[in-house]
């Protein structure tokens, strides 16, 4: 159990970096990457914000965080 533990947590240490961004409006998750630093993840962001702004988007969060998502988009819908 514990080196499951070690080799999971190693694992996120190798995972590329995403933009997670969660609206309210409509309730969806949409992950935007990969990307090799987390400052090229921050720098894209703003770029997908703005489109999702311009689509009526509302409740706009972004967290840029290691992961390996298994869908790009999640509706809630």
């Amino acid at each position: 159990m514990i080196k499951q533990l070690i080799i999971g947590f190693m694992q996120g240490f190798n995972a590329p970096w995403w933009a997670e961004i969660t609206t309210v409006k409509p309730r969806c998750v949409y992950y935007f990457g990969p990307f090799k630093t987390s400052a090229e993840a921050k720098a894209a962001y703003p770029g997908y914000v703005e489109d999702l702004n311009n689509e009526g988007a509302e409740g706009i969060v972004v967290v840029v965080k290691r992961c390996n998502p298994k869908q790009l988009t999640i509706d809630d819908e």
